[in-house]
């Protein structure tokens, strides 16, 4: 029996209403899984040591616009170590250079820092840790804490350094609360932004027998940010907004202590507490006036283990790297640790750091200490 013309017409869009619901609901549900399970392979991308062979790769960015040497899209990462080839090298916080890594496996190198061309402006010289930020007007900003021989005991306070989009240190950020400052992150509304910097010398920290010191700190520093060739980034205001976080000097690790951020839409900033295994959250961190002190516990121990790198998903979860094995864990805002994915069995512990999200969203980016590599969580 033959369906009337019009009854079989409706009835093919019936069923091609039936297969776009059945592929929406597919794709709605693929959404909805952890970012970090999103991905099935891990590509190396390139090593990160340039030619002056620093090593042990910290801090991760990618570049919001093309200008001057900088080319949207690619990564850079700056290094803590200096080389091994200079008789008693491989020091922390001896590393001068940041490398400019393009998705394809490109590596060019950014800039490196004379310590002696600083002065007396950056206490300690140049050690360059996880804190840095590239802001679309093409400014790079990144964290020193400096070591003399690769101790803790000869850690010093350091600052934030700025380089224009050619890679020349152009000025630098030094006290009022700089000290050790760890990592980064920023809120870049290109005439202005406003940077959270974890800080991990405070206290009596260095002071020996090893301890644990309550006294890491969380800063909010906001700068005007003019166009490149217009004045310099200046700081108009600092406020502390997190404090009395655990912070100990440690052998292997140099210093332990608050350090990754990110900042959520909702205006919700998220530290990891590295020495208790833990993941904080700061409220209101764009505008409150006070310390939140160590924040409100958003999740703890589980499959956490000294959590460092920490970036905020696209879908709003919270990923950090550990820093006791190779392991990302993904965690909800209201604490859920829903997805562990291990990117480093080869040396695992003590080798992961600092993350970023590719524009795309399609990768993550990594860095592998144990081989001084950056890797990404890719889709083949």
């Amino acid at each position: 029996m033959h369906l009337p013309h019009n009854h079989f017409l409706a009835s093919i869009r019936l069923t091609i209403l039936a297969v776009i619901g059945l592929t929406s609901s597919a794709s709605a549900l693929a959404d909805q899984r952890p970012f970090i399970e999103r991905f099935n392979a891990i590509s190396l991308v390139a090593s990160t040591v340039p030619s002056n062979g620093d090593q042990n790769p910290y801090g991760v960015a990618v570049v919001p616009k093309s200008i001057g040497s900088l080319n949207r899209g690619n990564i850079l990462v700056s290094n803590f170590n200096n080389a091994t080839t200079d008789g008693g090298g491989n020091l922390q916080g001896t590393g001068t250079t940041i490398v400019q890594v393009n998705p394809n496996g490109d590596v060019s190198l950014f800039a490196q820092i004379d310590p002696a061309a600083l002065g007396d402006t950056c206490p300690g010289g140049v050690g360059l840790t996880t804190a840095l930020v590239v802001l679309q007007r093409g400014w790079v900003i990144v964290g020193s804490l400096p070591t003399t021989d690769g101790s803790s005991a000869t850690a010093m306070a350091g600052c934030l350094i700025v380089l224009d989009a050619n890679g020349q240190v152009v000025e630098t950020f030094a006290g009022d609360g700089i000290n050790g400052p760890w990592d980064m992150t920023a809120q870049d509304k290109e005439g202005t932004a406003t940077l959270f910097v974890t800080n991990v010398l405070n206290g009596d920290v260095l002071t020996p027998p090893i301890h644990v010191a309550p006294a890491g700190t969380v800063l909010r520093i906001a700068l005007t940010v003019p166009k490149l060739g217009k004045g310099m980034p200046t700081i108009t205001s600092t406020t502390e907004i997190g404090s009395g976080f655990s912070e100990t000097a440690d052998p292997a690790s140099l210093i332990i202590g608050p350090t990754g951020v990110g900042l959520a839409p909702d205006g919700t900033l998220y530290v990891a507490d590295s020495v208790n295994n833990r993941i904080a959250a700061i409220p209101d961190a764009l505008t409150r006036t006070t310390s939140a002190l160590t924040g409100l516990d958003v999740s703890s121990e589980g499959s956490l283990m000294d959590p460092l790198g920490l970036v905020i998903a696209p879908n709003g979860n919270i990923v950090t790297a550990n820093g006791g094995d190779g392991n990302l864990v993904e965690t909800t805002p209201q604490g859920l640790q829903v997805a562990t994915v291990t990117v480093d069995t080869a040396t695992g512990a003590g080798s992961l750091f600092g993350l970023a999200i590719a524009r795309d969203k399609k990768s993550l980016f990594f860095v592998d200490d144990g081989d001084n590599t950056l890797k990404a969580l890719v889709n083949e």
